[in-house]
């Protein structure tokens, strides 16, 4: 079972187990940060009730025993709901990062699908109701795809440049592997962002079914 928690409390065990990876943010538009600082002020903080369109949660794997930085079980990574709307009720699944000794285990399948549960069960089932969770990652992010796939999310297509990596080839950013413009700053690489959905109707056709038992494994 995975809980979700609060990661500003996390933050000093979550920059101490990702400085030594930077590969972990190689497909994601912010990181690596060189301090434990950078990351509180460029990430963290900036997220939650002062952004309420997105919240940041820290992954605590409860299979494991009480630890120092959680005495529900060990920091296992985080994810995030982001780009939330009230108006369209919708949210976003995105920044899922999971250290690496979880990845390959329950730890990222059950706390996508607690999101899922949250976010399409409805009110009277203690849900948020909404209509439509979006997941975006790099094209060329395999293992983020995979897990889209898995969890039910349907494709629904790749937008072409859609980022700019701004001196991403320094920092280890993953590209498109096209050719850039030719007045481009070599170092600045270019994305293309693959699309899913799960919708509210794919969550009563079979959807919860598909997501409960995969966190019942």
């Amino acid at each position: 079972m995975t809980k979700l928690d609060q990661p500003i409390i996390h933050a000093s065990t979550f920059f101490a187990r990702t400085s030594s990876h930077p590969e972990l943010y190689a497909h994601i538009p912010f990181g690596p940060f060189a301090t434990e600082r950078l990351l509180v002020d460029n990430l963290v903080a900036s997220w939650g009730d002062a952004e309420p369109a997105r919240m940041l949660y820290a992954v605590i794997d409860k299979t494991h025993p009480p630890s120092a930085e959680d005495e529900g079980g060990a920091l296992a990574g985080v994810i995030s709901y982001l780009n939330s709307s009230t108006t369209d009720l919708s949210t976003e699944i995105g920044f899922v990062v999971t250290l690496p000794p979880f990845q390959r285990t329950h730890v990222t399948s059950n706390a996508i699908g607690l999101l899922l549960q949250y976010a399409l069960e409805p009110r009277s089932s203690a849900g948020l109701g909404l209509r439509r969770v979006q997941w975006q990652c790099n094209s060329v992010n395999v293992a983020s795809r995979r897990a889209a796939a898995r969890m039910g999310f349907r494709l629904e297509g790749i937008l072409r440049w859609d980022r700019v990596f701004a001196n991403g080839r320094p920092q280890g950013k993953q590209s498109n592997g096209r050719d850039l413009p030719p007045d481009a700053d070599a170092d600045d690489l270019g994305r293309d962002t693959a699309i899913y959905s799960l919708c509210w109707d794919d969550w009563e056709q079979g959807g919860r079914d598909a997501v409960q038992a995969i966190i019942d494994r």
